[in-house]
Formats: C-alpha cells, sequence, structure tokens
C-alpha cells in the first residue's frame, strides 16, 4: 500500500504516526511519505523579499517537521521518503495524492504549526472534497 502522510508538526503527526505503527502498516509491502504543505508569503512581502531566503525559509519550516518524523521513522527502522510543496495544504495534498496514485491519506483531524492559521479541520474536509483517495482521519 502507498500511504502519503499529511504531516504538519503538530501532536497528530505523531498521532499518525503510532497509529500507522499499531495497525502494522510498518512494511516491506507498504511505502510512506511524509508530506509537509508550507503556506506561502504574501505576494507582496514575496515581492520584497530575497528569493534565495524565501526558498531557504520554506524547507527550514519543511526540514522542522521532517526532522521529527526522520527521528521517529529511524528508531523505528523503517524507511521513509519525505517531501514538501509550498501552497495550499488541502490543494497539495490532494493533488500529490491524486497525482502520485497514493492508496490513503493519512491525516490527523486538526492542524497545528504550519498549517494553524486555518480553521482546524478545514484542511482535512477539503481533501476528502476534492480527492477520490481514501482519507484516514487521526483524532
Amino acid at each position: 500500500m502507498k500511504i502519503l502522510v499529511a504531516a504538519d508538526g503538530s501532536e497528530y503527526t505523531q498521532r499518525i504516526l503510532e497509529f500507522v505503527e499499531r495497525r502494522g502498516w510498518l512494511t516491506k509491502d507498504n511505502e510512506l511519505t511524509v508530506f509537509t504543505v508550507v503556506l506561502p508569503f504574501p505576494s507582496r512581502a514575496a515581492n520584497f523579499a530575497d528569493p534565495v531566503k524565501v526558498r531557504e525559509y520554506y524547507d527550514e519550516e519543511a526540514q522542522t517537521v521532517h526532522r521529527v518524523a526522520g527521528e521517529w521513522f529511524r528508531r523505528h527502522g523503517f524507511p521513509a521518503t519525505f517531501a514538501h510543496e509550498i501552497g495550499s495544504p488541502a490543494e497539495c495534498i490532494a493533488r500529490k495524492a491524486t497525482g502520485e496514485h497514493y492508496d490513503l491519506i493519512a491525516m490527523g483531524s486538526r492542524g497545528h504549526g504550519t498549517l494553524g492559521t486555518l480553521v482546524p479541520g478545514s484542511v482535512a474536509a477539503k481533501v476528502m472534497a476534492t480527492c477520490k483517495t481514501p482519507v484516514l482521519l487521526v483524532p
């Protein structure tokens, strides 16, 4: 099974990983990708910022989430792939899941961290509404 783990660095990310482990999905038959979406700078601010610094900011934000998840996967001796995009979280998650033919999206029922400025639960609701890939919501 090909599983996309939508991670934002919140406690829900940890819960998702623990759920995956409890279900016995850490096997060679499954492929897990930890996917983080970083919200873009407002266009006016980005116009005045150094493009290199903006890119570094986006990469650092994603690496903060990936570092914690990466340590978790190393402790469990399971390889995972890590990816990130800049944009609308729901749109990016749905596009990646559909475009790369994931079998399941695992995500928290509420967000925090990078996604914290959105109404709680709105990202999950939008993903479910716009994507045909099954979504597992972890409370």
